[in-house]
């Protein structure tokens, strides 16, 4: 796949996030789809134009009984609330951690198609507004309890599977990692991001959010509120692994977290109509599966597959975000890209997620890989151009990546 420009090529003109809030943090009590409707406003806003003629809106979200009730056909929902116009058409998207990247794909074939040449890519999530549900109760109840089930629990393995921290923690130790190795990649990412914010790179990707409160003024958040700066090696060593797994714990995890981001893209010849300079090209997106047990595996894979379409190879990506739904998966992930060659598998560990992950970031599922998307273009634009994959796993051992690339200044 030829890098030369051409009218029809998919570009990103503009992209943006939420801060990403932690589990019971100060965005507990704001919905996901708020916090869709405050991307889809700003991403347009970022454009510098008030004309934009968006041709559809793809929403990933997975953890939909947060959304359903208060608005079902979310992205419709959102799309209007937003102040989009009602002819836009909509697609909300359900693929686990992947539903954003899987959105990007979606929006991405159908500007390859010519099924539209407008399409704003978003994702959302809020994890700590996943109901208890009842079940069972619709045609009455006899004796007996009514039993609350905990809605975050559907985030469960498949049947014969065990906890995804178990089967990432125990592929870990299968590729010869250890606890240990898990732990210093956590405190990479803490200190990666510490870095990246200080240097004000951060901020470049956030809408900062004003949220009112019942009493005084309203909170500004104008940062991620999961990241640890304090983080320490001894710290990280102190903790249990959870869930039985062998190397994982709760530090070398993400958060259950609440966020939004979103991405526009269009045709190269509409983005020329409009005037704005395209900021990335979206060369491809593909998917993969494996058995749900290798979860960690499945970046790595996804990377390879979109490698091959686009004809290029490991060595000609610059950077590369995978996202750390575990600190396995990054480290499993590259070492299978650089074939098991140890020096190699470093020099790949030090070109990715270079301004942290989510195990600093956060981890709202639905929001992560359009965020991973947009944290690796802001970061090629800062480093005069190049190309980039970022990977994301989810959903049972399936996987997504995006090659893009950023034009040199």
């Amino acid at each position: 796949m030829s890098k030369e420009r051409t009218k029809n090529d998919a570009v990103i003109v503009s992209a943006v996030r939420t801060p990403f809030g932690k589990f019971g943090g100060v965005l507990k009590d704001v919905p996901s789809l708020d916090l869709a409707v405050t991307v889809i406003k700003e991403v347009l806003r970022r454009t510098g134009r008030d004309d934009i003629s968006v041709d559809e809106v793809i929403l990933g979200n997975c953890a939909q009984c947060e959304v359903k009730p208060l608005a079902p056909v979310v992205a419709r929902q959102a799309l209007l609330k937003a102040g989009l116009p009602a002819d836009v058409v909509s697609l909300t998207l359900d693929r686990a951690c992947c539903s954003s990247m899987a959105a990007l794909q979606a929006g991405h074939r159908d500007i390859q198609t010519g099924n539209a040449e407008v399409v704003l890519v978003a994702g959302m999530e809020n994890m700590s507004r996943v109901p208890y549900l009842v079940r069972d109760v619709r045609w009455g109840t006899r004796l007996g309890n009514v039993v609350l089930e905990d809605d975050l629990s559907g985030m469960a393995p498949a049947e014969g599977y065990g906890p995804v921290a178990v089967d990432a923690g125990e592929v870990a130790v299968e590729y010869g990692f250890t606890r240990e190795d898990l732990d210093r990649w956590a405190y990479n990412s803490q200190m990666r991001y510490r870095k990246a914010l200080d240097e004000g790179k951060i901020q470049e990707e956030i809408v900062p959010l004003t949220l009112p409160q019942r009493k005084g003024e309203p909170r500004f958040l104008d940062r991620d509120e999961f990241p640890k700066p304090q983080t320490t090696i001894e710290g990280l060593a102190k903790l249990s692994p959870i869930y039985g797994s062998p190397t994982i714990t709760a530090g070398s995890s993400p958060g259950l977290d609440a966020g939004a981001s979103a991405i526009l893209m269009m045709t190269r010849r509409r983005a020329e109509a409009y005037g704005i300079k395209p900021l990335a090209r979206v060369l491809t997106v593909q998917s993969v599966a494996a058995d749900p047990h290798y979860m960690a595996t499945v970046p790595a894979t996804a990377i390879q597959k979109a490698l091959r379409v686009t004809g290029l190879g490991v060595d000609e990506l610059k950077l590369i975000e995978i996202n750390e739904a575990f600190a396995a998966v990054p480290l499993v992930s590259l070492k299978i890209l650089a074939e098991g060659d140890e020096d190699r598998t470093r020099a790949l560990s030090e070109i990715t997620n270079v301004n942290g992950g989510a195990i600093a970031i956060g981890h709202p599922v639905g929001a992560s890989g359009a965020r991973i998307v947009l944290t690796l273009m802001f970061e090629l634009l800062r480093r005069g151009g190049g190309t980039g994959a970022a990977a994301i796993c989810g959903g049972l051992a399936q996987g997504d990546a995006a090659i893009i690339h950023v034009e040199g200044t």
